[in-house]
């Protein structure tokens, strides 16, 4: 039975990464292709999908705006490119998406933060909070303080990172090229474009190439390596060329492009990912809490009788019935200590115990495996 292609229109929660190439040309920000991106992504938020952006072009955008020469940059002027780029890149996406009644906001991240597990736990946090509150963040990797080491060096693998972060079921780079090909197509004419890939395999790697863009970080490796990232986490990808007017629209009606199948969903591989990791530390759970948790709801301070181990907030700790009996595994959003000093009450008491403003969970249902 041949692979369904997958369809935009049906996209739950959906992360587009647009390349500076896109938004960015020898006049500056090209503001009415943003400007028609910003009615598809009004179009997809008014279909009741979540929606996060993330965008290249602040280092392009600043360079014009600073002078500075064309070629490689110094670490140095990329990030002062970047300080002045992101400015107004942020309030772009602003000025074209209030029109539509759609709240903007801007997080930089860096690779410290996806590898970082409380970090990791915080961004996650944030962005599900702006997005149950209808907002569309805009996401950009902190150029201003990225250094070589702890850089992604490209936002195609970013936008990877954070489509598993947040569950998102489909991903859409919008680059200067309409797919994946077999080889690059801009010097062997023989390349042909993929328009599914149900398995990345070791043939299909051998296949991509080089970055071809003078704006562009990002190469075909890379966009294949955010591919390989997205699937995994059972997330849909797919490479689009993005220049044309209301890109989004355009894949719904058959756009070329190549789309990767996910393995699985998004929760399922979260849930995986949970379930293998090696538990830190144990939190005894009172009967009504163990019925709670059976009807998917979060773990609550309150239905926790005894905190063992030590662990850091980000941390998997084993969730233990009253007769000690295991019932699964969890991220704990508090330390060990914290944990201790709230086991027993009411969320409404965690900030005047701990003497600061916690989350109402101890171990939210999205980080729990049963």
């Amino acid at each position: 039975m041949a692979a369904l292609t997958p369809d935009i229109a049906t996209a739950r929660r959906l992360v587009v990464k647009i390349g500076s190439a896109l938004l960015v040309d020898n006049a500056g920000l090209r503001t009415d292709w943003l400007a028609a991106l910003a009615h598809d992504v009004a179009l997809a938020r008014g279909r009741g999908a979540d929606v996060i952006l993330v965008s290249s072009g602040a280092i392009a955008l600043g360079r014009r705006v600073l002078g500075l020469p064309a070629g490689v940059l110094t670490l140095e002027q990329s990030q002062a490119a970047a300080a002045v780029g992101q400015i107004r890149l942020a309030r772009a996406y602003e000025e074209v998406l209030a029109p539509h009644e759609v709240t903007t906001a801007q997080i930089l991240v860096t690779l410290e933060d996806t590898e970082n597990r409380r970090r990791y736990l915080n961004s996650r946090a944030t962005m599900e909070t702006l997005l149950g509150l209808g907002v569309v963040p805009i996401v950009n990797e902190n150029d201003t303080v990225a250094t070589d080491e702890i850089r992604f060096g490209d936002n195609d693998r970013l936008a990877a990172q954070i489509a598993i972060t947040i569950g998102a079921d489909q991903l859409v780079l919008l680059s200067d090229v309409d797919g994946f090909y077999s080889a690059n197509p801009k010097q062997d004419p023989t390349a042909r474009r993929f328009d599914l890939v149900e398995h990345i395999t070791p043939e299909i790697e051998a296949m991509a190439g080089e970055a071809i863009s003078g704006n562009s970080k990002g190469g075909m490796k890379t966009k294949l390596m955010a591919a390989k990232t997205a699937v995994a986490g059972g997330c849909a990808m797919a490479i689009m060329e993005g220049s044309v007017t209301r890109p989004l629209s355009a894949l719904a009606a058959g756009a070329k492009c190549t789309w990767f199948l996910p393995e699985g969903d998004p929760q399922a591989a979260r849930k995986r990912w949970i379930a293998a990791m090696k538990p830190r530390g144990e939190l005894r759970l009172d009967a009504g809490a163990v019925a709670a948790l059976r009807l998917g709801k979060s773990l609550l301070p309150a239905g926790v009788v005894a905190v063992a181990g030590s662990f850091g907030r980000g941390d998997p700790v084993a969730l233990l019935g009253p007769d000690g009996a295991a019932l699964g595994k969890g991220l704990s959003r508090y330390t060990s200590a914290e944990a201790r000093a709230i086991r027993g009450h009411k969320s409404g008491e965690i900030a005047s115990i701990l003497g600061y403003p916690g989350r109402a969970a101890l171990v939210h249902r999205d980080d729990m495996v049963i």
